[in-house]
Order: C-alpha cells, then structure tokens, then sequence
C-alpha cells in the first residue's frame, strides 16, 4: 500500500502529504468522484480544505507484473489528525449497537 500512496504522491505533488485511497466500496463514497453527501458533510465540519480528487497512476497489479494505468479515489487532508479521524470514521466497519441483544 504504501507504493500506492507514493505513486499517488508523485503523480500530483499538490495533495500534500496526508492522502488516504480509498476502496471503490468504500462508505464515504457515492461515486469514484464524489463523497456521500454524509461524507461530505463530515469533511465540511471536521476537515476544512479536505477534498476527494482521481489521481491517474500506473500500478502493478500484483509484484512482477507490468504496470497498468488505475484511476484511484484519494482524500486529500490537511494534517494527520484530520487523516487519522476520516480514516476511522469512513473506512473502518461501523459498530453495530452495544445496547442491541445477539442472536441466539
């Protein structure tokens, strides 16, 4: 992973260095590039001048194999923390109710 964020990085040198891509399925996703409106809304709140570009990037699709161009997802944050909290609150498996009873 840390190939891609790099190959993201060079591709365009102006997102900085707090860059997250995301899966296509990932939650904060509406489509490849646009945010959920919740997405956004969070964005909005928590992370002032965050945005979601497509950065076009050649990519092996696995060790040895020729690269091939991807078009990825990429939220580009201001800082770490504004990384870490997107990261937590849009791309982790949301918790289900403490409060509800498991099924027997």
């Amino acid at each position: 992973m840390i190939d891609v964020i790099e190959a993201v990085k060079k591709a365009d040198p102006s997102l900085g260095p707090y860059v997250l891509v995301l899966r296509g399925d990932a939650r904060a996703l509406a489509a490849p590039d646009r945010l959920t409106p919740e997405a956004q809304a969070w964005i909005d709140a928590n992370a002032p001048g965050g945005r979601l570009v497509q950065v076009d990037v050649m990519l092996s699709p696995y060790p040895g194999a020729a690269p091939a161009p991807r078009s990825l997802s990429v939220a580009a944050l201001a800082d770490s923390r504004q990384l870490a909290a997107f990261a937590t609150a849009w791309t982790a498996d949301p918790f289900e109710d403490e409060d509800e009873t498991p099924a027997a």
